[in-house]
């Protein structure tokens, strides 16, 4: 039943589209229907890779996810730059690490229980994410004094993403090399074809990148409309709902009984969005609108550092326990609390 009912929400993608295009909704309706949208999407992206891991395994699989679902956020990035909205971008790479290692995570860990998880993986994932981190501290703190939008900022910012690149393309290829001698085990015969889960993986993500570009056109006026600032509803609303597809595919999975495959999902994606999503869009900012410096709060910086922290903690002896799922989303409620005030 649950599947029928996810199955036939997917209708909402157009239902959002329509909404906007064709009867120019106001931007509550807008807002709330796109976030809505993207939620059977999550699960569609996360039942494909499912599928398309058990002909890869969990560690290409996690990466699969990762890639397709962050596809979205790069472009929900751009637009935001192009709209003269740094301070979102910047806010919504935060809530995304942050997010995908304190609730995609602990949200996993909940719905998987006691297991076994790739500590190899997940460790040299998030000791990158730590060090991107403390890259980004050479844009960040000659921002703290002054404008965070200096073109003096942006220069210092590409080097750093240059950086950051060449070294998730190094990270990525040794982590693939790792799964791929170890990941060779049989489909079940229910799986789909892996053809059929890679073309459901990018139409789903080409879907995604629609509705999420309207969740960030009636982010602005959505925000007067509730009474919510910018920065709380970039760092928490848009990361969380333009992380979806993670959030939703992690818990899909790891229900399923496929902890290791959920908890990759999670921190690749985290990963990724500090290695590669945020120097991507550094890069790219300037062929849509002004240059995006690298060049994050105190409470942003502190964050996403403590996160990548708390998360090696969790996985370092390589068990999932279902206690340190709680205590991660918990954890994970303080940090919302803290943006909330700050």
């Amino acid at each position: 039943m649950a599947r029928r009912i996810l199955w036939a929400s997917l209708v909402l993608t157009p239902v959002t589209l329509a909404a906007r295009y064709a009867f120019h909704a106001d931007a509550t309706t807008l807002f709330v229907l796109s976030a809505l949208a993207l939620v059977p999407l999550a699960w569609l992206i996360g039942e494909a890779t499912d599928h398309a891991a058990q002909h890869t395994g969990p560690g290409v699989g996690g990466f699969l996810n990762a890639s397709f679902g962050n596809a979205p956020e790069l472009i929900i990035a751009l637009f935001a730059v192009s709209n003269g909205l740094p301070k979102v971008v910047r806010g919504t790479i935060t809530g995304s690490v942050v997010s995908n290692i304190l609730l995609v995570l602990g949200a996993a860990m909940i719905a998987g229980g006691d297991g076994q998880i790739d500590r190899r993986s997940l460790r040299l994932q998030l000791a990158a994410v730590f060090a991107a981190v403390l890259v980004l501290l050479i844009p960040s703190v000659p921002g703290w004094h002054g404008s965070h939008e200096r073109h003096s900022l942006y220069v210092v910012t590409l080097p750093v993403a240059a950086v950051l690149l060449c070294a998730y393309v190094v990270i990525t290829v040794y982590n693939l090399r790792l799964h791929r001698g170890a990941e060779r085990a049989a489909p079940h015969e229910s799986a789909w074809p892996l053809r059929t889960a890679l073309g459901w993986l990018a139409v789903a993500t080409v879907a995604t990148a629609f509705v999420s570009e309207t969740l960030v056109h009636s982010l602005e006026a959505f925000g007067h409309a509730v009474g919510l600032g910018e920065f709380f509803i970039a760092v928490v609303i848009v990361a969380i709902v333009g992380n979806a597809a993670e959030h939703g595919g992690a818990v899909v999975v790891a229900r399923k009984g496929n902890l290791q495959l959920a908890t990759e999902i999670a921190i690749t994606s985290s990963m990724q969005v500090a290695v590669f999503v945020a120097p991507a869009v550094a890069l790219l900012s300037w062929l849509v609108g002004r240059g995006l410096p690298l060049s994050f709060r105190v409470i942003e910086v502190v964050t996403m550092g403590a996160a990548a922290l708390l998360g090696a903690l969790v996985v370092w002896d390589g068990r999932s326990r279902r206690w340190e799922g709680f205590a991660l989303v918990g954890l994970y409620g303080v940090a919302v609390a803290w943006y909330a005030v700050g």
